[in-house]
């Protein structure tokens, strides 16, 4: 299914068409404020399952990032984090930016793993935030890669839709996407490093 969705004003009624198909173990394909990307319920083990296949990977070998609506889901994955590193995603967030922090004991038991980092985003997208906000959760997301050899990500909203909707539950168009990622940012250390430069500039450092 390909649902058509304001990005600047998303229709509640279409946001609980996804949410419903979310909580019911399906994958979305969705757009943020870098490039489209893939998602599911962080909490639905079955979805979860669903995505790593999709992605050729096993669930403990999965490095996907949580796509949160505001600080305050953050701390429910992650270790405590400096004040210093709080002031970085508060400059940053919402923005293009994927955080790597400490994960804390509820990660590795999501992945049934010894994972002890994990990405975080929280998009300037109302779309994908809202989506999140209804849910109550995070979701786990990765980003949806083209085939092209020159081009490293699909920014089409329907030519996504061509490829995946054999796949995927409902890919939601809300505008052409980016072509270039999220700035990555390890904030693991004392001193926080770019792992990646993506859209995000490197001026919040």
């Amino acid at each position: 299914m390909l649902l058509d969705i304001h990005p600047d004003n998303p229709d509640p009624r279409k946001i609980n068409q996804v949410i419903s198909i979310l909580r019911k173990g399906g994958v979305i394909i969705y757009p943020t404020d870098t490039v489209y990307s893939m998602a599911c319920d962080l909490l639905n083990r079955r979805a979860v399952e669903k995505m790593a296949l999709l992605k050729g990977i096993k669930v403990e070998k999965i490095n996907f990032s949580l796509i949160c609506h505001d600080l305050r889901n953050i701390s429910d994955y992650t270790m405590q984090f400096s004040n210093s590193t709080y002031k970085l995603l508060n400059r940053a967030l919402p923005g293009a930016y994927t955080f790597i922090l400490n994960a804390n004991n509820q990660v590795p038991k999501l992945f049934k793993s010894n994972k002890k980092t994990i990405g975080i985003r929280i998009p300037d997208n109302n779309i994908a935030r809202t989506i999140v906000r209804e849910l109550g959760n995070p979701m786990l997301s990765t980003s949806v890669h083209d085939d092209d050899e020159i081009i490293e990500y699909i920014t089409d909203p329907e030519l996504i839709h061509e490829k995946y909707s054999s796949k995927i539950d409902v890919v939601i168009d809300g505008g052409y996407g980016h072509n270039h990622a999220s700035t990555v940012i390890d904030c693991t250390q004392d001193e926080p490093v770019v792992i990646r430069e993506g859209i995000g500039s490197l001026d919040v450092l």
